[in-house]
């Protein structure tokens, strides 16, 4: 069983930037791939990034490429998600996840969820 608790959201005004935690309690860690979705308004939820389980591999969503960067510590059980040059449309709830192998970047792949982070860029 893992426990994920996001932090790090806020207001922003666009060209901001956040950086985003995850933090994950529970036995394993170091195990998972960790992946990070955000949900907008009315919107589905979506993939933003993930990473495998030693850091190594790293996957990101098209929209955001080049603006975003995912790690994570995992002695500190922890994994972070660097967003620069956001944009109003980065506006969302931004969740974390944990799947129990590999990498992957759809949401029927992770087993674990945590309760979001809001984060709002205006303009």
């Amino acid at each position: 069983q893992v426990q994920l608790v996001e932090s790090g959201g806020g207001l922003v005004q666009a060209g901001g930037s956040l950086r985003l935690s995850c933090a994950a309690s529970g036995r394993a860690f170091s195990s998972y791939g960790m992946g990070w979705f955000r949900q907008a308004p009315g919107k589905e939820r979506e993939f933003v990034a993930a990473i495998n389980w030693s850091g190594s591999i790293m996957n990101y969503a098209a929209s955001m490429k080049g603006r975003i960067t995912i790690s994570r510590d995992n002695a500190k059980k922890t994994v972070y998600l660097q967003m620069n040059s956001l944009k109003p449309e980065d506006t969302a709830v931004y969740y974390c996840a944990a799947k129990s192998s590999g990498l992957g970047t759809q949401i029927y792949e992770y087993d674990y969820w945590g309760q979001g982070t809001q984060v709002t860029v205006y303009s």
